[in-house]
């Protein structure tokens, strides 16, 4: 499909460049299934520094997305907390159209401040070891379409929904209850960039995936040290996420 938006293409970067962007998708991996969120959070700041174009990279990791959510859950379908996921996608699902129309309409560079400003955000918070509180009712449906949006423009939405989920979700289903409403809310996205014309970069999401693996692995081999280490762990990637963004805003400006 040809792109109507003027994006590269990964076999287009130089040496530098490539050799980047395979760390940088080695740690989205372990990010993603270490956690269970944050890989689109925690790497797209790093892939603007690499080329700022947020409409080359967010398809990428879309399709990455559906592929290691799909091999994590093949076995663990029974583990989703399906009740919740339905009650809690009425406000999510039109947010995340919305924000989807945002990332289409808005200008490139409006979109880069945006994803920057949502994870200085988050790596404060990380940072000061502060939490998203949700106290329910309204709370949980504002924090819940908030999510929905942002997740829409820059699939950076999770740290608010997770806030949610996790006063209604058992602990043992949370991380696989995530996964089922993320592959929904990737396959809104790609399906939208798709029927607007947006190339989704198969090619290079594909000549990315065997590294993307490699941090999927490690991740999901470290995923219950991370959880006991939670604090510790988040304040180091709070300090280096505010680095990281205040860079690539300086270089913005």
């Amino acid at each position: 499909m040809p792109d109507l938006f003027g994006q590269p293409q990964l076999l287009e970067f130089t040496g530098l460049q490539l050799l980047l962007s395979l760390l940088v998708f080695i740690w989205s991996g372990f990010v993603r299934s270490g956690l269970g969120f944050g890989g689109a959070a925690l790497g797209l700041p790093l892939m603007l520094l690499i080329d700022d174009q947020p409409l080359f990279w967010l398809p990428i990791i879309g399709t990455h997305l559906l592929i290691f959510t799909s091999l994590t859950l093949r076995t663990r379908m029974k583990d989703v907390d399906w009740g919740y996921l339905k009650r809690s996608s009425i406000y999510i699902f039109p947010a995340k159209l919305a924000g989807v129309f945002g990332l289409l309409n808005l200008p490139n560079n409006w979109l880069i401040v945006i994803i920057y400003g949502i994870t200085m955000f988050y790596g404060f918070l990380w940072l000061m070891n502060l939490t998203i509180h949700s106290e329910k009712g309204w709370t949980d449906k504002l924090f819940l379409v908030l999510g929905g949006y942002v997740s829409g423009t820059s699939l950076t939405g999770a740290p608010l929904i997770v806030a949610v989920y996790m006063q209604h979700i058992r602990r043992h289903l949370l991380r696989n209850t995530l996964f089922v409403l993320w592959f929904i809310l990737v396959v809104i996205k790609l399906a939208s960039l798709a029927a607007f014309g947006i190339s989704l970069h198969t090619d290079s999401a594909l000549m990315l995936v065997p590294f993307a693996a490699i941090g999927h692995i490690i991740g999901l081999k470290t995923h219950d040290y991370i959880l006991q280490n939670d604090q510790r762990f988040k304040r180091i990637l709070g300090a280096v996420l505010m680095f990281i963004c205040i860079l690539g805003l300086t270089s913005l400006l």
